[in-house]
C-alpha cells in the first residue's frame, strides 16, 4: 500500500493564498487611487485612446492657462481704456465752462487740472500686467511713454512740449505781431497785404477776400508770395460798406476778419471811419486792417499755432521725427526734423508698421487665435493726450491784451477736438476691438469647459474603476481570504498518527 504525500497540494494552496492577497492589494490601490492600473500597458486595447484623450485633455489645459493670461491682460486694458475715456470727457466738459482767471505761473485753474489729468493718462498708458506693459505694441518690456515732466518740460538736453508750442508761437507771430504778414502804409487810396514769404509754413495765410465797399476793386489773393490789393474808387465807400478778409491757420481751421466802413467819429472794433477823401478813408482803412490782424494774430493764430506744435510733437516716436522750427523763432521761414537728441519723444514704445493689435496675439483654441496689441500712439490715445497736454504746456500773460480770447480759442479748439473728428478712430473703438477678444476668449473657454468635461468622462471610463464594484470585490476576496487561511491552519494541524489505529 503506497501513501501520497501532501507537499504539492500545500504548494498549490499557499500560491493561491499569494494570489488572493495580491489581488486584494491591487483592489486596494484601485480604492484609494480610482484608477484601473499603474500603466497603460494594464488597459489593454483601450490604452491608446487614453493617451489620446490625455493629450487633448493636456492641450485644453494649456489652452486655459493662455486664456487665464490672456483674460487678465484684457480685462486691465479695457480698465485703462475706460479711465482714458473717462479723463477725456471731463476735460471736454471743463472746457465748456472754462474762464480766462490766471495766477502767477500764468495758467487757469482748468490748465493746472490737465497736468493732473494727462498724469492720470500716462499712468494708464503704462499698465503693466505681470512683466507686460500693454501699450508698447510688440515692446512689452519696454514703457510706453516717457514722464509727464519730461514730456511737458524737457530737460537738460531735450525740448519738451512747452518749448516746442512756444517756438512756433514765435515762428507764427512774427516780429511784428502780424502774423507774418505785411500791411504797409496805403499808398494814395490802395490799402495792401501779403505774406512774408513765399511757401513759409508759418503765420496767417491769406485765404480769400471778399468786398462790398462801394466802388472799391479788390484783387488776390495773387503773386508769390500771396498778397491781397484793396484799390478804394474815385468816391469813398458808403455807411455800412464791408471787406472780408479769409485766413487759413496753422491748424487747418481758418478765420475771418471783417471791417466795417462808418461815419461814426468813434469807430469801434474792426471798423474804420470813412475820411474826407479816399486816400483818407485808405489811411483809416490800413489802420483798421492792421489793428484787426494784430488781434487775429495775437488770439486765434496763437491758439492755432499751440494745437499745430502739439500735433506735430505727439505725432513723433521713434522712426517719425518731431518737426521743429529752424532757425530763430521770429523769423524762421521753414522747419527742420528734432531727433531724439534735442526733443522728448514722448511714446518710447514699438512703433512698427501695421495693426497694433496684431502686436499681441494668442492661441486660445485649436483653430482660435486673438489679437489684443496696442500702442499708446494710436490715433485716439493720440489726440486725447494731445489735446489735454496742449492746455497743459500753453501759458498766458497778465499783460497781453489778447490773452483771453486766446485762451478762449485754445479751449474751444480743445473741446472739439477731444468730442472727436467723425471717421477717425475713438477710444470706444479700441475698447469694442479688445471686447470682441474678450468675447472669443469667454466663448473659447465655455467650450473647453464642455469638452474638458466629455473628455474626462470618457477617460474616467476607461482608466477609472466602479468604487462600489470595487468595494464588493474587496469584501468578497476579504471573505474567500479568510476561510482559505482558516482551512489552510487547519490543515497544518493534521497529522498521520491522527488517522492509526491505536
Amino acid at each position: 500500500m503506497s501513501i501520497s504525500g501532501i507537499g504539492s497540494r500545500s504548494a498549490l494552496s499557499v500560491q493561491s493564498l499569494i494570489d488572493m492577497r495580491r489581488q486584494l492589494d491591487d483592489l486596494q490601490r484601485q480604492l484609494g487611487s480610482g484608477k484601473k492600473t499603474t500603466s497603460y500597458a494594464g488597459l489593454g486595447l483601450d490604452r491608446g485612446l487614453a493617451v489620446g484623450l490625455h493629450s487633448k485633455l493636456s492641450a485644453l489645459a494649456s489652452y486655459d492657462d493662455t486664456i487665464t493670461n490672456v483674460g487678465v491682460r484684457l480685462t486691465f486694458a479695457q480698465t485703462a481704456l475706460d479711465e482714458i475715456g473717462k479723463t477725456g470727457r471731463a476735460v471736454r466738459s471743463a472746457m465748456v465752462q472754462s474762464t480766462f482767471a490766471i495766477d502767477g505761473t500764468g495758467q487757469t485753474v482748468d490748465q493746472k487740472a490737465a497736468y493732473s489729468q494727462l498724469d492720470a493718462v500716462f499712468g494708464s498708458l503704462s499698465t503693466q500686467v505681470g512683466d507686460r506693459y500693454l501699450f508698447s505694441g510688440k515692446s512689452v518690456d519696454q514703457p510706453p511713454v516717457e514722464t509727464t515732466d519730461h514730456i511737458i518740460n524737457g530737460d537738460a538736453t531735450r525740448a519738451g512740449l512747452k518749448q516746442v508750442i512756444s517756438e512756433r508761437q514765435q515762428a507764427d507771430l512774427g516780429a511784428s505781431g502780424l502774423g507774418r504778414l505785411l500791411i504797409p502804409a496805403a499808398a494814395g487810396s490802395t490799402v495792401s497785404v501779403g505774406e512774408d514769404v513765399a511757401g513759409s509754413p508759418f503765420g496767417l495765410k491769406l485765404a480769400s477776400v471778399s468786398s462790398s465797399l462801394t466802388g472799391a476793386i479788390v484783387t488776390g489773393p495773387v503773386g508769390s508770395p500771396p498778397g491781397i490789393s484793396i484799390a478804394l474808387g474815385a468816391s469813398n465807400p458808403n455807411n455800412g460798406d464791408s471787406i472780408k478778409l479769409s485766413f487759413a491757420l496753422p491748424d487747418g481751421t481758418s478765420t475771418d476778419l471783417t471791417l466795417t466802413a462808418t461815419t461814426s467819429a468813434s469807430p469801434g472794433p474792426n471798423q474804420f471811419r470813412i475820411g474826407a477823401t479816399p486816400a483818407a478813408t485808405a489811411i483809416n482803412l490800413q489802420a483798421a486792417l492792421t489793428a484787426g490782424v494784430a488781434q487775429l494774430a495775437g488770439s486765434s493764430l496763437m491758439a492755432a499755432s499751440a494745437m499745430n506744435a502739439s500735433s506735430a510733437f505727439f505725432n513723433a516716436d521713434a522712426t517719425t521725427p518731431p518737426q521743429r522750427v529752424a532757425g530763430p523763432p521770429l523769423t524762421a521761414t521753414a522747419l527742420v526734423a528734432g531727433s531724439a537728441a534735442n526733443t522728448v519723444i514722448w511714446y518710447t514704445g514699438e512703433a512698427g508698421g501695421g495693426s497694433a493689435r496684431a502686436t499681441a496675439t494668442a492661441r486660445i483654441d485649436a483653430s482660435i487665435s486673438v489679437s489684443y496689441g496696442m500702442r499708446a500712439n494710436e490715433q485716439a490715445l493720440r489726440s486725447t493726450v494731445q489735446n489735454i497736454a496742449v492746455l497743459a504746456a500753453t501759458s498766458y500773460s497778465a499783460t497781453d491784451p489778447n490773452a483771453a480770447a486766446s485762451y478762449t480759442a485754445l479751449t474751444q479748439r480743445v473741446g472739439l477736438a477731444l468730442d472727436g473728428v467723425q471717421g477717425q478712430q475713438k477710444i470706444t473703438d479700441i475698447a469694442s476691438e479688445i471686447a470682441g477678444a474678450q468675447t472669443s476668449v469667454a466663448s473659447a473657454k465655455a467650450r473647453h469647459q464642455q469638452s474638458h468635461a466629455t473628455l474626462s468622462d470618457l477617460l474616467q471610463s476607461i482608466e477609472g474603476v466602479s468604487m462600489e464594484q470595487v468595494g464588493s470585490q474587496i469584501l468578497a476576496l476579504q471573505t474567500s481570504l479568510q476561510a482559505s487561511l482558516q482551512t489552510t491552519s487547519l490543515m497544518s494541524k493534521i497529522n498521520l498518527l491522527n488517522y492509526m489505529p491505536s
